[in-house]
Order: structure tokens, then C-alpha cells, then sequence
């Protein structure tokens, strides 16, 4: 059974609505179909593929139920943009290149705390 793709990544949240204004203002991912669970919840598209699917929680989940995943990331261009986006906003972040690789990170976290960065090539280091 080899893998052929990542498929999503899945968050809990009590601020469901906030985040999913926030992935979409952000990230620029859109809400779309999501199956008719008994729970609240949304799937964030990127283009025509769920990548984030949000699970509303009576509250933030303690610190029994954290999961170990560190960060989850995406891919992109136009990071002189992006940054742009995140300093109108007044969201925290940093700037980290990847040792011996074409890689610059913008690394920062949603309204929940979850780290995400943003990879962009090298070359598009705001000089």
C-alpha cells in the first residue's frame, strides 16, 4: 500500500466561526462540502481539496487531550504579500530559513495557538 498524498489535518476548536474567518483572511482557504456529522465543524478547501477540517468543542481542549503534532505547513508564493497580510493584521511571526536547503519559513500560529508556517523559496527572502 504505498501513500500517494497527504490528505488533511484536523483541529479542534471552541472558536469555530473566528476560525474559519481567520483560515480564510489568513490562508485564503474556503469553506466547502463537509458530510453530515453530529458534530459542528468545517472543512477548509484549498482549491477543490479539504486540507483543514475544523471540529467545534465545547471548549478548548485541556491539557490531557493535546495532541504532539508540532506544526502542520503549506507551500506558496508571494511571500512579500503574505507577510504583508500578517503585519496588517498584527500577527506574530518569524522568519526562518531551512539550513542548506532553498527553503524560508514564515512561522506563526491561529487563533488557537497551532503552529503553522508558510514555506516559500529562498529566493523571495525580503532582503
Amino acid at each position: 500500500m504505498p501513500l500517494t498524498a497527504f490528505d488533511h489535518v484536523n483541529i479542534r476548536t471552541a472558536n469555530l466561526e473566528a476560525m474559519i474567518r481567520w483560515y480564510g483572511e489568513i490562508l485564503g482557504l474556503h469553506p466547502g462540502p463537509r458530510p453530515p456529522f453530529r458534530f459542528d465543524g468545517a472543512w477548509l478547501y484549498l482549491g477543490d481539496r479539504a486540507h483543514v477540517h475544523l471540529v467545534e468543542v465545547p471548549g478548548q481542549p485541556g491539557a490531557a487531550e493535546k495532541p504532539t503534532l508540532e506544526h502542520f505547513a503549506f507551500r506558496a508564493t508571494g511571500m512579500a504579500e503574505f507577510l504583508a497580510r500578517l503585519d496588517e493584521r498584527s500577527i506574530p511571526y518569524s522568519i526562518d530559513e531551512v539550513p542548506e536547503f532553498p527553503i524560508v519559513q514564515a512561522n506563526f500560529r491561529d487563533p488557537d495557538g497551532n503552529h503553522i508556517h508558510v514555506d516559500f523559496d529562498k529566493a523571495e527572502l525580503p532582503s
